[in-house]
């Protein structure tokens, strides 16, 4: 990975632990993660995250509060879309393709003025590994149901998106999907 999306993804890693952090507090964290993966001078180190926060602020991943003693930095739901779409295209991401057993069942119904959201979680399914059975109803034998559990509760999506693990599935269609994921 380049240095600028590494950079980037390290700023949205230290935010997604929090709910704000001190600007200064989150330089200093991105800037002590870096110097250990970048062989380059603290000069060069502060300019490029002060830079990939102002992009991660243009781009709206990022929200800077200001307060009168010191400015906070909050990520937004497009941030946390882009951490968790990072974090699917990592190499190390990659869950058991062993099939466990059971099967994820994901249901949305994300209203059209939420209609951003929308794509970014069918973009997410989609990489994630799973099939589009019926309009909003998504299927998969990988164990992602864990991520998309955090992105229904990031989003505030409390009748949006209803998450199944089931090993109950009619033979039928056990026998179709078997053909579908190649099981």
């Amino acid at each position: 990975m380049t240095k600028k999306p590494q950079i980037n993804k390290t700023v949205l890693k230290t935010l997604s632990k929090k709910a704000v952090l001190p600007i200064l507090e989150l330089k200093n964290e991105v800037r002590r993660v870096i110097s250990n993966d970048f062989d380059t001078s603290s000069q060069k180190h502060e300019y490029a995250v002060s830079r990939s926060i102002k992009n991660l602020v243009e781009s709206g991943m990022i929200e800077i509060l200001q307060s009168d003693n010191q400015d906070f930095a909050r990520m937004t739901g497009t941030g946390r879309n882009k951490l968790h779409s990072i974090t699917l295209e990592a190499e190390g991401a990659l869950v058991s393709t062993t099939w466990d057993g059971f099967w994820r069942i994901i249901l949305i119904d994300i209203p059209e003025e939420r209609k951003s959201e929308r794509e970014a979680v069918r973009y997410l399914l989609k990489k994630a590994g799973f099939v589009c059975l019926k309009n909003s109803a998504w299927i998969s034998p990988f164990p992602y149901e864990h991520l998309f559990t955090n992105i229904k509760k990031d989003l505030g999506f409390t009748s949006e998106m209803i998450i199944f693990v089931t090993d109950k599935v009619d033979e039928e269609t056990k026998k179709s999907l078997f053909e579908l994921f190649g099981k």
